[in-house]
């Protein structure tokens, strides 16, 4: 085991009056950060918070929650991100899940059995003697509970060590540069590992979080918080492109982190052709981010898979075609009340549940959610291999393809499709395509518009609530 130096701390030591976090109305240096967690993490005893605890921060993402979520690191405190918009049942659910007594709130849920601690009071106060010194932390600490997106079933709550968030940010920086005077926009919420990963990776670099205002859109974001990197997934990328101004803004990143799930090839083609600076990449909850990402200055041909792995070693295809991972950045476990459940491979591979190839330039191509998968008279369908030659298509901008039942063969395939704005859905000209592409099987029976309550479902597509919304216009026979 080896203690790492909180990062933090080493830029507030090397460079204290560089910029650490930036909003629209205020702006923290290392120094002031650095002494705001000191001081945060020497109150946590006070009010009955212990190393080894598990405590649920559930507040807005500003200036403050990075302050505490640094604190309970220090602490040694599992810190479990949630989302603070979460449904009181839901809310209690995972909390009871990984037997979480304790959280930090403005304002509790009513139910009992959680000590609630706002947060003012563990903010405000001046920092200990000598907390402008190095502040180490075992790499092995229990240190973060993030819940998986649920795509594919219940969120699964993944426990990290503090190392792998530390070296997955270490991997990316060297692939994607950041330093000194640079600004990473945290535009992903910090109850996902995308989030967090932004927060690593600029205190390793002594670089500054820009934090959005409320409801600000990203385009406005960027000019105003002079931002220079920004993690998008594609919805996000979409609505860049489709804003008044959003290309321009776009323009003035040095670098777009683009992930969280499958993008459309016509998506990454269009921002490429407007010059956007794309880093396309493959990551998981349990690898805390990234895992592979494209390089500065890919060609587009590159920008079509999701790169190569960041370390080596680290990612592998099974024989039957499933993604593996490994590596420093690999998670604990996922904790069950108090227990952990580590589901390996005998030599040590997490099987990811993602269908992938590397091709001839060793970069992945991700292929799609094994689970994904379904059978049509049968015959295997993977969903995300139609919607890929739907997004090819000129003004198609997004689809989602999902089994309905159906007697003679099963499961059919049908496709919810989202137009550019002013063109109209006609299935004739997307079946002609298809019908050079994929066998007949695959043509989906039906095409119906993008619906206004079109399931998000957090960073990935929520395929099963598709696939509800496809079985009801089936049977409304619209």
């Amino acid at each position: 085991m080896a203690d790492l130096e909180c990062p933090v701390a080493a830029a507030a030591r090397t460079s204290p009056d560089a910029l650490a976090i930036v909003t629209r109305d205020a702006q923290w240096t290392y120094h002031e950060y650095d002494a705001a967690i000191a001081a945060a993490a020497e109150r946590l005893p006070e009010l009955g918070v212990a190393r080894g605890n598990t405590v649920a921060l559930a507040i807005a993402a500003e200036a403050p929650y990075l302050v505490l979520l640094n604190a309970l690191f220090r602490a040694g405190v599992v810190a479990c991100p949630m989302n603070p918009r979460l449904p009181d049942r839901a809310f209690r659910a995972r909390l009871e899940g990984v037997n979480c007594t304790k959280a930090i709130a403005q304002q509790g849920p009513a139910f009992e059995g959680v000590d609630w601690l706002r947060p003012e009071t563990l903010l405000g106060h001046a920092a200990p003697p000598g907390a402008d010194g190095e502040a180490r932390i075992d790499e092995r600490q229990p240190a973060t509970i993030v819940f998986t997106s649920g795509s594919s079933g219940a969120p699964k709550a993944a426990l990290h060590a503090y190392g792998n968030h530390y070296h997955n940010a270490t991997s990316s920086n060297r692939n994607i540069p950041l330093q000194r005077g640079d600004r990473w926009l945290l535009s992903l919420p910090l109850y996902h590992v995308a989030g967090l990963g932004v927060l690593f990776r600029c205190a390793l670099a002594g670089a500054a979080v820009a934090i959005p205002g409320p409801g600000q859109a990203l385009d406005e974001s960027i000019p105003v918080l002079e931002a220079t990197h920004a993690s998008l997934v594609s919805t996000q990328l979409y609505r860049v492109l489709e804003r008044p101004g959003g290309v321009e803004a776009a323009r003035g990143l040095k670098a777009i982190l683009l992930g969280g799930g499958p993008v459309a090839p016509a998506l990454i083609r269009r921002a490429a052709a407007h010059g956007l600076p794309l880093h396309v990449s493959y990551g998981l909850t349990e690898m805390a981010s990234q895992v592979t990402t494209t390089p500065v200055g890919a060609p587009d041909e590159a920008l079509l898979t999701a790169g190569r792995p960041l370390e080596p070693d680290t990612v592998a295809v099974s024989a039957d075609g499933e993604i593996l991972v490994r590596g420093k950045a690999l998670f604990l476990g996922y904790r069950r009340g108090d227990a952990l459940e580590r589901p390996l491979t005998p030599d040590g591979w997490f099987a990811t549940g993602d269908l992938g190839r590397f091709d001839g330039a060793g970069r992945l191509v991700v292929a799609g959610r094994k689970d994904s998968r379904f059978v049509c008279g049968g015959e295997n369908i993977q969903p995300e291999e139609i919607e890929r030659h739907l997004c090819a298509v000129e003004n198609v901008r997004d689809a989602v393809v999902a089994p309905v039942d159906e007697a003679e063969c099963g499961q059919v395939p049908v496709a919810f499709v989202r137009m550019a704005e002013g063109i109209a859905l006609d299935a004739g000209p997307l079946v002609e395509l298809l019908a050079h592409e994929v066998p007949r099987f695959k043509i989906p029976r039906r095409f119906f518009e993008w619906p206004p309550e079109a399931p998000s479902g957090g960073i990935k597509t929520r395929r099963a609530a598709f696939a509800a919304l496809a079985r009801e216009r089936m049977r409304q026979g619209r």
